[in-house]
């Protein structure tokens, strides 16, 4: 493995290790307003939301690494503290990029990217219509992590309002998140999109899953099951009882137990590799008793 001193290497190296390793990131796509009243629109992918109660999400306008100025979006929110947060969907994500321009000052970006602004509810900065969920903000401090390029400036904000568009609501008015459809940074012209790449995973909270150590042996130390497999073995609260099992082995797996009946090593990766299948599908169950069949009985 490749191990990197941060003090090594150039600032604009670190930056490319950074987003490349950190990924994929989410975008706040930053709506500000200057003393004047002149709209500002940019994207940063240094964001995050970081508390409920209260609602606060934090973005980073950070210093440019070329010649250590600073963006736009910091100064606006320094004189006039407040920002609309609109989340980037695949719909408007080219848009998105071509409002990262570094634009003059007081060039207003909604016009350069062809985006809708429309008035907020409870701060000045405009809201991006196309947007499918926006954060209105004031923000409640500036923390600036350096003096030379490169270094952030965290924005952290207070959410005021949050507007949703209706499109992406299911059926019990949630957000949908193949509807949502967002996408996410990475490093060099990478990105993601997030309604092409979702899958499931059963959240530990609600139940005390009895770990990977409790694994049977033989189990554990499979050849064919992955460290991910072993994850979602080890999430179960206890074991199918002996009944279940043996039912599962009489009626689903009886022509794989009779095929190998005189090869028992060939059996036992031909029932982990079932299992295999099981888990991948999300059959958490049916792949405990598969693999528990094979000392059964």
């Amino acid at each position: 493995m490749k191990s990197i001193d941060p003090t090594s290497i150039s600032a604009g190296e670190l930056h490319g290790y950074l987003l490349s390793g950190v990924a994929p990131r989410p975008i706040a796509f930053a709506s500000t307003m200057d003393e004047e009243g002149r709209p500002n629109l940019a994207p940063f992918s240094y964001f995050n939301v970081f508390s409920a109660n209260p609602p606060v999400l934090i973005f980073s306008p950070a210093r440019r690494g070329r010649d250590n100025t600073t963006k736009h979006t910091y100064e606006n929110v320094k004189r006039v503290p407040e920002v609309v947060v609109n989340m980037v969907s695949y719909d408007i994500v080219q848009q998105m990029s071509l409002a990262s321009t570094d634009y003059a000052e007081g060039v207003d970006e909604f016009v350069k990217s062809g985006l809708t602004p429309i008035p907020s509810d409870t701060v000045k900065p405009f809201r991006v219509s196309e947007s499918p969920v926006q954060f209105e903000c004031k923000v409640m401090e500036v923390k600036e992590l350096g003096a030379n390029g490169g270094a952030g400036n965290l924005v952290i904000c207070e959410i005021t309002c949050i507007h949703v568009s209706d499109d992406i609501l299911d059926e019990n008015g949630k957000i949908d998140p193949k509807k949502l459809d967002l996408v996410g940074r990475c490093g060099g012209n990478y990105y993601t999109r997030s309604a092409q790449a979702l899958f499931e995973v059963a959240k530990p909270i609600a139940r005390m899953g009895m770990g990977v150590d409790q694994i049977p042996e033989d189990i554990r130390l499979s050849k064919v099951l992955t460290g991910n497999h072993l994850g979602q073995l080890g999430n179960v609260e206890e074991l199918p009882n002996e009944t279940d099992v043996n039912e599962h082995k009489l009626v689903e797996l009886a022509d794989l137990f009779m095929e190998f009946e005189d090869d028992a090593s060939t059996l036992e990766q031909r029932l982990h590799q079932l299992a295999a299948e099981q888990l991948d599908a999300g059959d958490v169950d049916a792949a405990w008793m598969t693999l528990l069949s094979f000392n059964n009985g």
